[in-house]
């Protein structure tokens, strides 16, 4: 049976158990550490604790690691341009993936991701530029596809998400500070 996607997503690159804190069950989980030493062993401390608090988990660019902790699916980067990823359907494995332009938003498509993360929403200090809410609604309208929001959403600017075609958001420094409520 598949579940609805959650309407928040945090980007762990280690376990924090504040957030697992948090009862709110409309969040997902997506651990995108690449560099981890002992990667498999904190996954697993992040997949118990996804279990225990019924967060969907996903797992960022490794399918096996994913299967392997019993992840809810993955979660492929902008820079991941391979197309291997279209018979994780048949194995109940969602996909998710995140672009920064309609080029990326296509590959996406082609990789059959059920979600996009578009970002930088909001301007980020290691972006060049970001898209902005009219160039952000522009691309989600153009695109049959659902959009998630993400880059520089902070506290100040998350109300104007009200104002974007978005299935939900995402956050990386926002849930550094504090866990979602």
């Amino acid at each position: 049976m598949h579940k609805i996607l959650p309407k928040i997503f945090i980007f762990l690159d280690k376990f924090n158990s504040q957030i697992f804190k948090n009862n709110n069950i409309n969040i997902g989980i997506i651990y995108r550490n690449y560099n981890a030493n002992k990667r498999e062993e904190e996954l697993t401390k992040i997949a118990k604790a996804c279990k225990a608090s019924r967060k969907q988990l996903f797992v960022s660019n490794d399918v096996k690691l994913a299967i392997k902790v019993k992840a809810e699916g993955i979660y492929i980067p902008a820079f991941n341009k391979t197309k291997s990823f279209a018979n994780l359907e048949k194995k109940n494995i969602k996909i998710l993936g995140s672009a920064h332009n309609q080029k990326e938003i296509y590959n996406k498509i082609a990789q059959n991701c059920s979600a996009i993360f578009l970002s930088p929403i909001f301007y980020v200090e290691k972006s060049k530029g970001f898209l902005g809410l009219h160039k952000f609604n522009y691309l989600s309208q153009r695109n049959k596809v659902n959009f998630f929001a993400l880059g520089g959403i902070s506290e100040k600017n998350i109300n104007k998400l009200k104002l974007m075609r978005i299935c939900g958001f995402g956050g990386i420094s926002m849930f550094k500070k504090k866990p979602a409520s």
